[in-house]
């Protein structure tokens, strides 16, 4: 049986780590957590979260920090590697181990796709993955799931496309993994250069029915659920083949007469030129509130992985 108690201490790494049970419990503490993000609460007074984020983060940082702060405790850390002892050559596991005496918890973003993991055996405190180069990105796929879940009543039974970069996009890499959970079909859209890495694949064949295709605007009319996502300029060796494909997909008004009226659209964030700016002011778009679920699910997370709950 789920509860409480099976997350404390726990490090949050992966979304391979976690089983339907437990990504249900997450989401219902998550829509506990909705009225406490408007009043605040002392549930974590006392309580100290490192974020120490290696590579550029607006939401994800911000949100994280306005979780603990909402919940009484404090935040420390730092949003550049330059200002650290880093700078200075030293490791991340010493890094880790330096910060563990000044914190409860570490919530981390690093470009390197086994720092999380590196992070998470260091450390004696729980870790939180937010953002581990393009591996994964959990938190990412929990609020995905919550915002979904709060949108449509549900997430079985939904036709969802993950649209866009999918062979670096972390984003999309946790989610695909969240939804081999669920009964739902997928389509996995991209340019054949940037299909989900195989990996992902290994780990849900059998248990997710998906299908890959380059063609968004054909199956738009099915879907439930789109998850656009920029194509990633910096992740790319060869400028050549960003320039190639960087407009893949380009989602306005005009692409969305042939979807379902009550289709969301959603983004991770941030967007460069894949979705118009026309499209937020229509009942599609779903960007924008999909971020405030991001500090309920963080909420979630922390008070259940330092045992306030």
């Amino acid at each position: 049986m789920v509860d409480s108690a099976s997350f404390k201490g726990r490090d949050i790494i992966s979304m391979r780590d976690f089983s339907r049970e437990e990504i249900d419990f997450i989401l219902d503490t998550a829509t506990g957590m909705m009225p406490l993000a408007e009043k605040g609460s002392d549930l974590l007074k006392g309580r100290v979260m490192a974020a120490l984020f290696f590579e550029p983060s607006t939401r994800t940082r911000l949100s994280f920090e306005s979780s603990m702060c909402r919940l009484g405790g404090s935040v420390i850390g730092f949003a550049e590697p330059k200002v650290s002892s880093v700078a200075k050559g030293e490791s991340l596991a010493d890094t880790i181990r330096t910060v563990e005496n000044y914190s409860d918890v570490i919530t981390m973003r690093h470009p390197s796709e086994d720092a999380a993991k590196i992070a998470a055996d260091a450390a004696s405190i729980p870790v939180i993955n937010g953002g581990s180069g393009p591996w994964e990105h959990p938190t990412q796929a929990l609020l995905d799931l919550h915002t979904i879940r709060t949108a449509k009543g549900t997430i079985d039974g939904l036709t969802i496309a993950l649209a866009g970069d999918l062979l670096y996009g972390r984003t999309v890499h946790s989610l695909a993994v969240a939804l081999r959970n669920y009964d739902v079909r997928c389509y996995f859209v991209s340019p054949e250069l940037l299909r989900m890495r195989q990996d992902v694949i290994d780990d849900i064949e059998g248990n997710l029915d998906y299908t890959e295709t380059e063609d968004l605007r054909g199956i738009l009319p099915e879907l439930d659920i789109v998850y656009a996502t920029r194509i990633q300029k910096e992740r790319f060796p060869d400028p050549a083949d960003y320039e190639r494909l960087k407009d893949s997909y380009l989602i306005d008004e005009a692409f969305l007469a042939g979807a379902k009226k009550d289709m969301k659209l959603m983004h991770p964030l941030p967007r460069v030129n894949e979705i118009a700016t026309g499209v937020d002011a229509t009942p599609h778009a779903l960007y924008f509130k999909q971020m405030r679920h991001g500090i309920y699910v963080r909420m979630a997370l922390l008070a259940l992985v330092l045992g306030a709950l």
